[in-house]
């Protein structure tokens, strides 16, 4: 196997923003793009491979046909023969609705899914003037949870952040959250599309209707734990790989290079997806392909990888997922 490139899943919305389509370098004349999904299994939505021989074929068809080969045998059997990632580009212009996605337990009983759980990287954050929320700021109860929906105040028990580049959250599921205006992200979550919509800031359409809200499934999903700092907390070091998350669902790591390094994935049983950020690097495995990478694109590296050697040109910085 070879390393995949998929063709990018635009979605425009109402609160997308201008800057995914000059950030992937695409030719493309859409409108307020909200959303790139990079990697996706997600059923109607699935990611089409775009270069070497397997191009034309779907995410789900590549699972199907290289099996453990491409995600890794245990991964294969844990996830029943379907992708475990999602992966996007988040770009908001306006605030995005205040939401929670259920854990797997509850999406399994209520809609037969996965749940959904995530995590942000803050790539760019419109010139100081991004923020988003992430978690309550103090301890509520469902009842007293249901009122603030109800009078308009939800946002009060919010923990509300201004965001930088670079800045990452981890968002279990039941966490509540939102993106605000000016948020450029990165995306790693579970392949899910359950999402409760919480708060909308009674917005109303072209047609003068409000969206509608899950206050009663989100009510039994929400962790109405409270806690200190939201924020992962790292420190940034070039040419060596640094730690941001590692849950049952994904492990993550950034790097940010200046000079050649080489990736030992020879006890990895996992497809790795790198997801580049800035820059641009060349990037050959053991079987002797050679992949280019730069700001925009997410390379999917099959599980049979043994190594990579990551070549930059000039710098680059990436993140780095597997399950």
């Amino acid at each position: 196997m070879y390393p995949l490139k998929f063709r990018p899943i635009l979605k425009s919305t109402i609160w997308g923003g201008d800057k995914i389509i000059p950030f992937k370098h695409l030719d493309c004349t859409q409108q307020n793009v909200g959303e790139s999904w990079e990697i996706s299994d997600v059923p109607g939505d699935e990611s089409v491979v775009a270069n070497g021989a397997d191009a034309g074929k779907n995410l789900t068809q590549m699972v199907q046909e290289y099996k453990g080969a491409l995600v890794g045998e245990e991964n294969y059997t844990r996830f029943g023969g379907k992708f475990p990632l999602l992966i996007k580009f988040i770009d908001a212009q306006d605030d995005l609705s205040i939401q929670v996605h259920p854990d797997d337990e509850l999406a399994m009983k209520r809609h037969n899914s996965m749940g959904k759980t995530e995590m942000w990287y803050v790539i760019d954050n419109a010139g100081g003037k991004a923020h988003l929320r992430s978690g309550l700021s103090r301890s509520i109860t469902p009842e007293q949870y249901e009122q603030m929906i109800a009078d308009n105040t939800i946002c009060d028990a919010l923990a509300d952040y201004a965001v930088q580049p670079g800045d990452v959250f981890f968002l279990p599921a039941g966490r509540i959250h939102s993106i605000g205006a000016g948020c450029f992200i990165a995306e790693i979550q579970q392949t899910s599309n359950i999402t409760y919509r919480i708060y909308d800031f009674n917005r109303k359409d072209k047609n003068g209707n409000t969206r509608e809200l899950h206050t009663e499934l989100s009510k039994e999903a929400i962790d109405y734990s409270v806690e200190q700092d939201y924020r992962t907390q790292y420190t940034p070091c070039k040419n060596r790989p640094v730690d941001l998350v590692s849950c049952s669902y994904f492990t993550t790591s950034v790097y940010h290079l200046t000079e050649q390094m080489t990736m030992d994935y020879s006890e990895l049983d996992s497809f790795v997806i790198y997801i580049c950020m800035e820059g641009a690097c060349s990037i050959k495995d053991n079987e002797g392909n050679i992949i280019e990478m730069q700001a925009g694109e997410s390379v999917l590296f099959p599980a049979t990888t043994k190594s990579l050697e990551v070549i930059p040109e000039g710098e680059v910085k990436f993140l780095e997922t597997y399950v």
